[in-house]
């Protein structure tokens, strides 16, 4: 199959097309060839090595983590797939590489892709959506009434979470650029805060979820926007020790992880809200409720622009880059 390998860690050249084997297909497994992939802010971290310490990968390494495809395999064991269905799926994080014409994905990790969407429509969503419905119906329990602020609304994460957070009944705030304010305003914003005229904290308050998408400075100054007893949600601080449990780390890791997001935890403590880190996992029947949530028209993706397989390279340069105006960047493999 053809894919694109990442043989080092760095920058863009560091990944190159290349010719390799069919993946193997386990007793459980769903061999997928692969129509449309995505391109996330996670590609680019796990490309610049920045989780090796804690998800040491082996190079040569295919990247991606999103995909919409048509099954073509399915191992003796499988029972909820059968080959020529449509799905979609967030790989586990231990078996990405969705930039490539095939791969094998556990059965509990896919399901059937949403059937009002097109393949380059659904392979922008497995990732995004599953932060967001994480984020907000797992983590922070969403009620309807709540006030909820989510940063970058026109982002990748933001424009699921922005229709996810009006499906649940949320009261919801969320910043972004002045020339996305009507877009995000139609996917569920009540107030839009323009980032680069407005400081968001001296506008909003007694919110009882935030959700970050951006970390920093941006982090920090979130604890003040909610209430007593509101909860920070992050996909872009410092892990935590919760997160060093998920993964099963070692002791010492797991004591790095509970020092680097220590001071973001005591600033939370003294406003008497709670910090916690986010790290998506893989979960096919959350994608199930997800796909029926999509069907039913209560959320829809947003795609910035589709690249050519070929021009994979570039479609990781342009996202990263900041060039897309809103949503996601995809590529398409057929």
């Amino acid at each position: 199959m053809k894919a694109f390998v990442l043989k080092r860690y760095g920058d863009q050249a560091g990944m190159h097309a290349a010719d390799l084997p069919d993946p193997q297909v386990g007793a459980d497994d769903v061999l997928v060839e692969i129509h449309a992939a995505s391109v996330n802010p996670l590609d680019h971290r796990i490309r610049n090595g920045d989780f090796k310490a804690f998800m040491p990968y082996r190079l040569p390494l295919v990247l991606g983590n999103d995909l919409a495809g048509t099954v073509v395999r399915v191992g003796p064991s499988v029972t909820r797939f059968a080959v020529g269905d449509e799905v979609y799926a967030r790989p586990d994080k231990d078996r990405i590489g969705t930039f490539a014409e095939l791969i094998a994905v556990h059965q509990n990790d896919l399901a059937h892709k949403p059937a009002t969407l097109t393949m380059t429509e659904a392979a922008s969503l497995p990732l995004v959506a599953l932060t967001s419905w994480q984020a907000l119906v797992e983590r922070a329990q969403v009620q309807p009434g709540q006030k909820v602020l989510i940063h970058a609304g026109s982002g990748g994460v933001g424009t699921i979470a922005l229709q996810l957070a009006r499906y649940l009944g949320a009261h919801v705030a969320t910043t972004a650029s002045a020339a996305n304010a009507a877009l995000v305003k139609e996917l569920g914003a009540d107030i839009v805060i323009d980032y680069r005229a407005q400081d968001f904290e001296e506008l909003v308050e007694g919110y009882d979820v935030v959700l970050d998408t951006l970390g920093g400075t941006t982090l920090e100054k979130s604890l003040r926007a909610l209430k007593p007893g509101g909860k920070v949600i992050s996909i872009a601080g410092p892990p935590d020790a919760d997160f060093a449990r998920e993964l099963g780390a070692n002791p010492f890791l797991r004591q790095v992880m509970n020092a680097l997001s220590l001071k973001i935890r005591r600033q939370a403590k003294r406003r008497g809200v709670t910090y916690s880190f986010l790290f998506m996992k893989a979960d096919g029947d959350q994608l199930r409720e997800l796909a029926r949530l999509v069907d039913a028209g209560a959320i829809r993706p947003v795609v910035d622009r589709v690249f050519p397989f070929e021009q994979t390279r570039e479609a990781m340069e342009y996202a990263e880059k900041g060039r897309a105006k809103a949503g996601k960047v995809v590529i398409a493999m057929v």
